[in-house]
């Protein structure tokens, strides 16, 4: 299978995958790859990622993946070309494990030169949200990376943070 992607500078966010051809919907594109590793390997390892994601946004980048309830996919390794795709609050691609592998797929139709982009799926957490902040910049943008089922805990958290200013005020 020839690639269906190409590595370009991406607007969103330093590298991206873009589409080297018009893709269907339904399309296995790239497999996310890495090493599997355990919940617990998983946790010290994003722990020491993102504390070094504080002195350099570029070094402490987290690259875990749910495999499933026991492992999970260290996906940061140079050959996990994967791990260059981007978040968008309006992707064209999402994430299905199909035989144990997880593969990033078209769920609508692309046309050529298109950056390939999927929702991340974090979850909203009121501590850290503020630390993923979104660049997609589509209409539908809610300004951090949260999955799409959480925008409105989002919505809400932001509301309510707002109503306390104007309180305070």
């Amino acid at each position: 299978m020839t690639n269906l992607y190409t590595i370009k500078n991406s607007k969103l966010h330093g590298k991206g995958l873009f589409a080297n051809s018009n893709i269907k919907s339904g399309t296995n594109i790239i497999e996310y790859v890495g090493e599997k590793i355990t919940k617990k390997q998983s946790d010290k390892i994003a722990e020491i990622q993102l504390k070094k994601s504080q002195k350099n946004r570029e070094e402490g980048q987290v690259y875990i993946f749910t495999l499933d309830e026991k492992y999970d996919i260290n996906g940061n390794v140079s050959y996990n070309k994967a791990r260059l795709m981007n978040h968008s609050c309006k992707p064209n691609c999402d994430t299905d494990i199909i035989d144990g592998k997880i593969w990033i797929r078209s769920y609508k139709n692309i046309k050529k030169g298109d950056e390939l982009t999927y929702d991340y799926g974090f979850a909203f957490d009121k501590d850290d949200f503020r630390d993923h902040v979104c660049k997609c910049g589509t209409r539908d943008c809610v300004g951090f990376i949260v999955t799409e089922a959480d925008w409105k805990k989002l919505q809400r958290f932001l509301l309510k943070l707002a109503k306390n200013c104007t309180k305070t005020n």
